[in-house]
């Protein structure tokens, strides 16, 4: 094993992670002779079978799961490099890493990154879901390349970044029509007593849906709380509860879960902040969608005048 050729723990590595010699020499474009010659001759050097029979199939030996995990770290980093290496500056796509809070109405994130997908030349997206301090971290590291979220980044936190305010608006409850018959005051005194779905700790809305709760003296029938919108609109469609929406896709989201607006409140705002490392947006990409936001924006305050 002094001069490993490395075309054989490939040729085995593919195989293991393909399922089959067939399926492997498909994605080698190379025959299954070729391949099962390579992993024997592989096996030979070491001097352990890698595979054994078990009943009409085979496995890994305890040798050839050493292999497989030694393989797996090996070639895995190849295929990384290969990727970075098709995405660096001048290469022909370029990419967008982006995270996603939780707290970002699924609606609201597709909306926000789609003007990315229009770019020419065109742009790989890349999006990755967490909590928020999870996203900055990762920022931080320069393993994203911007945030999406409902809050901005706190002047408290030790990282170099910035805000950027991409549209604001106010926000919408929403429910099941079962559930609105029941609600029989006028808004917002119906919310009394109402069952209520509430966005999780990481939302930027709880707080100041707490506070505007407080404010009104109105105190609805807490229910759940969700992390994931996607998840707290799916107990609102099955009647579990009233939720809250932005306003901007309220009308979306009530076609889409078949559910009915019970009112809407500018007091409690909802907004879309991406924080990137860069104070001046520059990239192609971050510049669609801040540019794309913006137009939003303005088209929204020019039909709420008129």
């Amino acid at each position: 094993m002094q001069n490993l050729n490395y075309k054989h723990p490939h040729y085995f590595w593919t195989v293991a992670r393909c399922g089959g010699v067939a399926k492997a020499g498909e994605k080698l474009n190379v025959t299954p002779q070729s391949i099962s010659t390579q992993i024997q001759q592989l096996a030979g050097h070491i001097g352990a079978p890698l595979w054994r029979r078990a009943g009409r199939t085979l496995e890994l030996t305890d040798t050839g799961n050493l292999v497989l995990e030694y393989a797996d770290r090996l070639f895995t980093v190849g295929e990384e490099l290969k990727e970075a290496l098709r995405e660096r500056p001048g290469a022909a796509q370029s990419s967008l890493r982006v995270g996603v809070t939780g707290s970002v109405v699924k609606v609201v994130a597709y909306r926000t990154l789609e003007p990315v997908l229009r770019l020419d030349p065109p742009h790989r997206l890349h999006c990755r879901e967490g909590r928020f301090n999870e996203l900055l971290s990762l920022l931080a590291i320069q393993q994203l390349d911007a945030v999406i979220s409902d809050r901005a980044m706190p002047g408290t936190l030790n990282v170099r970044a910035f805000n950027h305010l991409l549209s604001e608006g106010g926000i919408t409850f929403l429910g099941s029509a079962a559930v609105a018959r029941r609600l029989r005051k006028r808004f917002p005194d119906n919310l009394h007593g109402a069952p209520l779905l509430l966005p999780g700790g990481d939302s930027a809305m709880r707080p100041q849906l707490m506070r505007w709760f407080d404010k009104l003296r109105i105190k609805p029938l807490v229910i759940g709380e969700f992390d994931d919108t996607a998840v707290m609109k799916a107990f609102g469609q099955g009647g579990a509860g009233i939720f809250p929406m932005p306003t901007m896709v309220a009308d979306e989201t009530a076609k889409q879960f078949h559910v009915v607006p019970i009112g809407s409140t500018e007091e409690v705002i909802h907004q879309v902040w991406a924080v990137t490392c860069e104070r001046r947006i520059s990239s192609p990409a971050v510049l669609a969608i801040s540019e794309a936001a913006r137009r939003r924006q303005q088209a929204t305050a020019a039909t709420a005048a008129a």
